[in-house]
């Protein structure tokens, strides 16, 4: 019961190490985090899972994260999408932004500027 009170969070990178710490520091701050490797695993979680908000690196194996953005917001149209990069550019977060993604953030990514986006985006 505890967890359905919590603000879900799914965490979608091909870069597990990054994918765990994310996940686990998000749990340890009071939410429900989760974190998969690849486009896979994440239709998988989101059939299980009515979650809040995904984060969702840009550049994954099989799929890029744009294009699963889609997926999971046909989905659930209420889900909040944060895409997040380690080599993206300018252009590649404004055609994310245009796609329905509502922030897009660099790597590494800050814990404290990642929280107050999540909380800030929940608000809206």
């Amino acid at each position: 019961m505890e967890q359905e009170l919590k603000i879900k969070i799914l965490i979608v990178d091909d870069e597990v190490e990054l994918a765990e710490i994310l996940e686990e520091r998000l749990n340890f701050r009071g939410f429900y985090a989760k974190s998969v490797v690849d486009h896979i695993q994440a239709i998988r979680e989101a059939e299980k899972t009515k979650y809040d908000v995904a984060l969702i690196d840009v550049k994954l194996k099989g799929m890029n994260g744009i294009e699963l953005m889609k997926l999971l917001l046909e989905m659930n149209p209420e889900l909040k999408v944060i895409l997040f990069t380690g080599h993206g550019s300018e252009g590649e977060g404004k055609r994310g932004l245009e796609s329905g993604a509502v922030r897009y953030l660099f790597k590494p990514i800050d814990l404290e500027k990642l929280i107050s986006e999540i909380n800030d985006i929940l608000k809206s």
